[in-house]
């Protein structure tokens, strides 16, 4: 039995749940998810929990069932209080700007770089080099802040870019002069 899988997932209160064979749907104070699950995965609610269990123990449905569980927790999560990325921009003219929606970077390219957030995806610029990627659901959020950390990944040797907040970038020592040998 998966670790994972087994565990119930708690609805908290303001959280309605509907689940239509394969398909749920979760509604809560920040929105609302829908999600498809595999059709070897059963879900069933039985007092104030969700439940996942497994067709058979077969390699691929042991995989699945503790994803199932995994994706449930975080429609429940999304809804309820969100999700957020925080990103951070190190270099010299790097920054970002909040217009509107719309968040416009300058990375040291000859031209600013405009991002639209997709559905559900909100941009926070705290300071310039500070940015902020928040939604409910975890999986778009994370695969903005990823996109937009692809733009400009921070380099070894001057750590200029974008990186998640956190994140430690394993710098490298430049080059080394040559020492002694001077040509006459």
């Amino acid at each position: 039995m998966s670790r994972i899988g087994r565990l119930p997932v708690a609805i908290p209160s303001g959280v309605d749940i509907k689940i239509d064979g394969q398909t749920v749907n979760v509604k809560g104070p920040k929105g609302q998810l829908t999600r498809t699950f595999h059709e070897n995965m059963k879900i069933e609610r039985e007092d104030g929990k969700i439940a996942v269990q497994r067709a058979d123990d077969s390699q691929q449905n042991r995989a699945l069932h503790g994803l199932t569980r995994t994706l449930l927790a975080n429609m429940v999560t999304g809804v309820t209080t969100g999700f957020a990325k925080d990103l951070e921009i190190s270099g010299t003219g790097y920054r970002a700007v909040l217009q509107g929606k719309k968040l416009t970077l300058a990375l040291g390219f000859s031209h600013p770089i405009e991002i639209d957030p997709p559905a559900g995806v909100t941009f926070t610029v705290e300071t310039p080099q500070k940015l902020k990627v928040s939604g409910i659901d975890k999986e778009a959020v994370g695969e903005v802040a990823a996109k937009i950390r692809r733009l400009r990944e921070p380099d070894p040797y001057k750590a200029k870019g974008v990186k998640y907040a956190g994140e430690y970038i394993r710098r490298k020592a430049g080059k080394a002069g040559k020492v002694g040998a001077a040509k006459v």
